[in-house]
């Protein structure tokens, strides 16, 4: 059975920057995908970045050019680089993995589909 964890969240200004962390403990090799997804109170689920192995990765347009999706698949670590964060990135981040390989993709892109395999979040809070 897979297990995330999530860290690096924390409270910044804007402009600022956060990476945040996900710990993967169990079978890596049942994953086919993973990505990082957000909620904000009262707002519905935003998906953020979605990996795979052997494509590149996806980005919601509001992550592009600012986030950076990476796996060390030697840590068994999914990390998310986030520059020049505003207000509106103000959320709970978490990261969740399927073994489908496209289904990351697919959830993050149409907004629809669900996670078995998800962290408890971190939650990042940009002030203006």
């Amino acid at each position: 059975q897979v297990q995330l964890m999530e860290s690096g969240g924390g409270s910044v200004q804007a402009g600022g920057s956060l990476n945040l962390s996900c710990v993967v403990a169990g079978d890596m090799a049942s994953i086919g995908c993973m990505a990082w997804f957000r909620q904000a109170p009262g707002k519905e689920r935003q998906g953020v970045a979605s990996l795979r192995e052997g494509r590149s990765p996806t980005y919601a347009d509001f992550a592009k050019g600012r986030f950076t999706i990476s796996q060390d698949t030697a840590k068994n670590t999914l990390t998310l680089q986030m520059t020049g964060l505003a207000p509106e990135d103000t959320a709970m981040y978490y990261c969740v993995a399927h073994p489908i390989q496209f289904h990351c993709t697919h959830v993050l892109v149409t907004g629809h589909g669900e996670f078995d395999i998800r962290g408890q979040g971190t939650q990042v809070t940009v002030s203006s």
